[in-house]
């Protein structure tokens, strides 16, 4: 996408392919209805093959038409992702594609260098809200609180990210200066940086990154271990050094929303 600067119905598919792992492609079977908690049937997407494709190719193009100065691109991708859902071009896996979407979108316009805004917290958050929202411009063309609530979801999902960079960041510090101060011996910043730059590293990544011996990459990672910076886990025949402290920054609880978000 990066290199042509074009988001296309060929990278939908390879996403919705690598999501579901089928190549069912677009629906060409009618039969897909959209359902609320009770299994009353709230929507019917398009149902003709033919009409899925037609409307998806109007879609790539509007994602792709020149960035206009009377329509900010957030609010663009709120209207894509509407297009996106309503159409529902696939079998499964609508909802995650469609965020993915939304994310591809905002670097494609600039907004973003590399895809790390997680709306999909916010909106599995309010799944509720979401739902009602996204049937109410169909029902009654209420686009305001449509767009409304999707920049809500951009605004929470960016403070959430950037206090969890300033949480990795400061976790990535304190481990720093405990690890130097405890292991003067081997103590390296590439270390640090291979430690941090997954939730678990091996000693294969460290052997290769560190370019030293299979025995003493184990040698390092046994030791942060033994002092609980790193968790070691047996996988098979394999030993998974766990980041214990970017771990938890990653599965925490999520932040609750702005109060003027809310």
């Amino acid at each position: 996408m990066k290199k042509d600067g074009l988001i296309t119905n060929n990278h939908l598919l390879r996403i919705q392919a690598e999501l579901e792992h089928n190549s069912a492609g677009f629906r060409r079977v009618p039969g897909t209805t959209l359902k609320d908690g009770t299994g009353r049937v709230i929507y019917t997407p398009p149902q003709d093959a033919r009409r899925i494709v037609e409307l998806m190719n109007e879609l790539e193009a509007f994602i792709n038409a020149p960035r206009s100065p009377e329509m900010d691109p957030l609010i663009r991708m709120a209207i894509i992702h509407h297009r996106f859902e309503s159409i529902h071009p696939f079998y499964d896996g609508n909802g995650r594609t469609g965020r993915i979407l939304n994310v591809l979108y905002l670097v494609k316009e600039g907004l973003l260098d590399i895809p790390v805004l997680y709306m999909s917290r916010h909106i599995v958050r309010t799944k509720s809200e979401y739902y009602r929202l996204l049937q109410a411009v169909r029902e009654a063309n209420a686009w305001e609180e449509w767009v409304t609530y999707m920049l809500t979801a951009v605004a929470d999902s960016a403070r959430e990210g950037i206090t969890t960079v300033h949480e990795i960041g400061n976790a990535l510090l304190e481990v720093k200066h405990r690890v130097r101060r405890e292991f003067k011996k081997f103590y390296s910043q590439d270390l640090i940086n291979n430690i941090f730059s997954h939730p678990y590293t091996k000693i294969q990544f460290v052997q290769e990154e560190l370019g030293v011996s299979r025995i003493t990459a184990t040698n390092y990672l046994d030791a942060l271990a033994g002092v609980g910076i790193l968790e070691k886990m047996k996988v098979g025949r394999s030993s998974l050094y766990v980041n214990v402290r970017l771990v938890a920054i990653l599965t925490a609880p999520t932040h609750a929303p702005s109060p003027a978000a809310a």
